[in-house]
């Protein structure tokens, strides 16, 4: 008989309560692990919206990481945010789930800045994983970043939006300037008006921000706090994914790889997320183009997606993949 389940919780991990929302339609199912983006920035309360279908598939783990959305305190001191304490912390939670599922591995899933974290991990214990995949897998970021304000500076310019283009000229890394952090809202701005960042068919930041709000699973107290665990983070862990190559940190993984990415993802690029797979040693490994996509197939495409995953990354396969 099926037992479904839809709780969220709070863990102990790493000495710290943690928190996470499971889903499924039956826990008799393979577990999955959903890795969000940011850092910062747990996505759960986008399936309100934009269901994506896993829970059919899978026990899913939303999990939202130390100083992220429910996992976000004022009293998290910054050295404790590191890179290699949130992957210590994705090994816990994985065994986590083992233990309460009774699985000897599970699937991994990981989202934009959840990429790294994913591959990382899956490098270090391998043996815990059935899979990775990753959905706007991050690569060379810095790269990634000149290569989306050269595009998006282009296209103001023979827009004739003149404002947006004295906007981005403040922040010449084009030219070999810094990536700071402040240029990230006005990047995120400019691919929202292109339909090159979050989802294709949206326009405004505000978009999340009204999903964040109508999110029934958060409290009142929670949905405050998102922004401050995305800010948080963000500091704390944006200099590592902009100043790493992955290609070269990451140059096999002991899994199979499957890598989905919209074809019109500039937040990460798209064709520096091919280069990534085509570089990198798996016993399988397949990156799928999302048509109709930008930063999240996963919710702008998810029958496609949930597809590849039946097809393809159940039976350890790469059948459906961009040939």
């Amino acid at each position: 008989m099926k037992q479904q389940l839809n709780e969220k919780i709070r863990v102990e991990i790493n000495n710290m309560k943690q928190g996470m929302f499971l889903q499924s339609e039956d826990t008799d199912n393979p577990v999955l692990l959903f890795l969000h983006g940011g850092p910062g920035s747990p996505e759960i309360a986008f399936t309100q919206k934009h269901p994506t279908g896993l829970e059919k598939i899978f026990t899913v783990c939303w999990w939202e990481q130390r100083g992220s959305g429910i996992s976000y305190n004022r009293s998290i001191p910054k050295e404790m945010m590191t890179i290699d304490q949130m992957i210590s912390d994705t090994v816990a939670v994985v065994n986590y789930l083992r233990r309460r599922f009774r699985k000897n591995k599970i699937y991994i899933m990981g989202h934009s800045w959840g990429t790294v974290l994913g591959i990382l991990t899956v490098q270090q214990a391998p043996e815990l994983f059935h899979a990775y995949i990753g959905i706007g897998q991050v690569a060379r970021q810095a790269e990634s970043e000149r290569l989306a304000y050269t595009f998006m500076v282009k296209k103001f310019q023979s827009a004739g939006k003149k404002k947006m283009v004295r906007k981005f000229k403040k922040f010449p890394i084009d030219k070999g300037a810094e990536i700071d952090i402040k240029y990230l809202s006005l990047r995120s701005d400019g691919m929202q008006k292109l339909g090159i960042g979050t989802m294709h068919r949206s326009n405004s930041m505000m978009d999340c921000v009204k999903m964040v709000l109508g999110y029934k699973g958060y409290t009142w107290s929670e949905k405050m706090k998102y922004p401050l665990g995305n800010s948080f983070s963000l500091n704390c862990l944006w200099d590592f994914v902009l100043q790493s190559d992955f290609c070269k940190k990451v140059p096999q993984l002991e899994v199979p790889v499957y890598v989905l990415h919209g074809k019109f993802d500039y937040q990460v690029s798209y064709v520096l997320a091919k280069q990534f797979v085509q570089n990198i040693d798996a016993p399988v490994k397949g990156f799928y183009t999302f048509e109709r996509s930008a930063h999240s197939p996963c919710f702008e495409e998810p029958k496609k997606m949930c597809h590849i995953l039946l097809k393809d990354v159940l039976h350890g396969k790469a059948d459906l993949a961009d040939k």
